[in-house]
């Protein structure tokens, strides 16, 4: 079977702690170890030679399906022969309760199984090791190989004949072989019953966490997908959210728009911790509310940064590895963010949104209490301090700074909620405070961003441009739904940058040229904006459409091709899930309604 361009039709699996991207032929092409953002261990994804990848080719192959496992983050892959022999692969990176706490080994499994006849296979086991690219050395044990480089060790333990595998010979897989992926551990025990018991645990885990969720009438396959999918990416030892698992996928054909999101965004993480709270998933927001509780803490009287490391980290310095060709060789590849060293005001708006549900929520083991309140009116202050200020942008502009309406709304944001989180404690007079400070930024707002001749919100005081995110404006409760500049703000945006069905986060030239591709989240933005508004019947034909573009796993990445259709973009991006998440919970029927 001739081999697929490289694409991003890919299943990712982890645990939390780690994560796997593998292909439509269960080619595992993307691992970073032992975390999200460390160097990668297989790195095919973003190169165009033939290693740096873990593949299982079938002799005389013919077919290849996926899906993952009923509601788990278990992948299959089935592989068909002409003779009708069927291999199938499952993938998975083991998580389960164990001693009163989860398990989340810095470990991926692959076990091979017959499904039918008997299929002859060849393993190349091609890791990469690095950004540098170069072959690692090996040490070959009984039943385990050793990749070695600088500091960097990963074993592979496994019950397949492992001579065929170090020397790429084919082999009759007439058994279950089960390789496992990780640190210079000893297994100690049969690797056959360890892979079995962990699938077990694994599959169980995941099934009872998915029946957990508060999930819409309409659309939970879809949704439940998302939710797993956001919450594989919460780097549970620490509560950070990474944006993405990926690094350098263009945002458009050599655009050279290649930026790595495998870390902590505070705005993109809000929106997850949000959309998993619609869910009634708590604790990936009491594991972010522990994170950043530890980044105000460090602060002192430093401004909050747009990102971090998920560790904590503060610099997260950017530079290029010239060694990887990139995804379809469209470098560069880049690892490290620059935007952390920018100004975006909204941040400290992310921040107190994403605490606020724990001064209210009854359900959770520690609620917020007026130590967390008193963190957060630092934040506040400053929010209302830089309000009005130039920043970047929710878009990150990298050679102009602007006072963007986005960045004003989410600190006015800010001082609303801390409002109302004063009135829950009975603080009155902090209340009447926030209050008074809230209602001057509205104010501030509501005439400076307002343009008369356009009927709406603008993406920047005094300016005649629009920007997607001011679709949020109800949403955020800056304005009603029937507020009649709601309406207007969001046929103006309509207007500008609406490109057949889906939406551009703007239509002006920035450091790169001219957007060439939509943004996903911004036409999940404008569903629940037409939800709002009372045009449901056109968001939901939207809606829809927007589903159909998703990978045959049920994936979004950033960004989308208007003319064909084409995912491109950081995968699988966490802003796209969450507005699947969002307008489903929207424009669904209640399950009194439905049943």
């Amino acid at each position: 079977m001739e081999a697929e361009p490289v694409n991003l039709e890919l299943g990712v699996i982890g645990n939390c702690q780690v994560a796997g991207l593998v292909d439509s032929q269960g080619a595992l092409v993307w691992a970073c170890l032992p975390r999200f953002d460390a160097e990668p261990a297989f790195s095919r994804l973003l190169d165009t030679r033939d290693h740096g990848h873990f593949s299982i080719e079938l002799h005389d192959q013919c077919d290849a399906t996926q899906s993952y496992l009923h509601n788990t983050a278990v992948l299959c892959t089935e592989l068909t022969d002409r003779s009708g022999a069927v291999l199938r692969i499952t993938d998975f990176c083991p998580r389960f309760r164990q001693y009163g706490r989860y398990y989340r080994p810095v470990m991926l499994v692959r076990r091979l199984e017959v499904v039918r006849g008997n299929p002859v296979v060849r393993a190349r086991l091609r890791p990469s090791m690095g950004w540098d690219a170069t072959t690692p050395a090996t040490t070959r044990g009984s039943n385990h190989v050793r990749f070695l480089r600088s500091d960097q060790v990963l074993r592979v333990t496994t019950d397949a004949p492992l001579t065929h595998v170090l020397d790429e010979t084919p082999f009759v897989v007439d058994s279950t072989m089960t390789f496992v992926l990780g640190p210079d551990e000893s297994v100690k025990e049969s690797v056959d019953a360890m892979g079995r018991r962990f699938l077990e645990l694994t599959e169980a885990h995941w099934r009872e966490w998915a029946r957990s969720l508060a999930i819409p009438f309409e659309w939970q396959r879809e949704v439940i997908r998302a939710a797993i999918t956001l919450k594989l990416s919460a780097y549970e030892d620490t509560g950070a959210v990474i944006a993405a698992f990926t690094t350098s996928i263009p945002e458009a054909a050599n655009s050279g728009r290649n930026w790595d999101y495998r870390y902590c965004w505070l705005r993109d993480a809000f929106f997850t911790v949000h959309a998993l709270n619609r869910l009634g998933a708590t604790r990936t927001m009491e594991g972010y509310l522990r994170y950043i509780i530890n980044l105000v803490a460090g602060a002192g009287e430093q401004q909050l940064q747009p990102l971090y490391g998920i560790g904590g980290e503060r610099r997260i310095d950017e530079y290029e590895a010239d060694a990887l060709a990139g995804y379809r060789g469209m470098g560069p590849v880049r690892v490290g963010n620059a935007a952390f060293q920018q100004n975006q005001h909204d941040v400290y708006g992310s921040v107190v949104l994403a605490a606020t549900q724990a001064f209210f929520d009854e359900r959770l083991e520690r609620p917020g209490d007026r130590s967390l309140y008193h963190r957060l009116c630092a934040l506040g202050e400053e929010a209302a301090r830089l309000y009005d200020q130039p920043d970047a942008g929710i878009w990150e502009y990298r050679g102009r700074a602007r006072i963007h309406t986005y960045s004003a709304m989410m600190c006015w944001a800010a001082c609303d909620r801390l409002r109302r989180i004063a009135e829950r404690l009975g603080l009155d007079a902090d209340a009447r405070r926030w209050r008074d400070q809230a209602a001057d930024m509205h104010a501030t707002i509501s005439r400076k961003a307002w343009n008369d001749e356009l009927g709406a919100f603008t993406e920047t005081f005094g300016g005649n441009t629009m920007d997607a995110s001011l679709l949020l404006l109800h949403e955020l409760g800056f304005l009603a739904a029937d507020d009649p500049r709601f309406v207007g703000t969001v046929n103006a945006i309509e207007q500008q940058l609406r490109r057949g069905d889906q939406l551009f986060r703007y239509a002006a030239e920035d450091d790169f040229g001219y957007p060439e591709n939509a943004f996903n989240i911004c036409t999940f933005w404008f569903i629940d904006a037409l939800q709002a508004i009372g045009r449901a019947d056109e968001a939901r034909e939207l809606f829809e459409k927007m589903l159909a573009h998703r990978t045959k796993l049920g994936l979004l990445s950033e960004d989308l091709n208007t003319g064909t259709g084409e995912l491109w973009g950081n995968f699988p991006q966490t802003y796209s899930m969450v507005g699947l998440i969002n307008a489903a919970m929207h424009l669904s029927r209640s399950w009194e309604e439905a049943l």
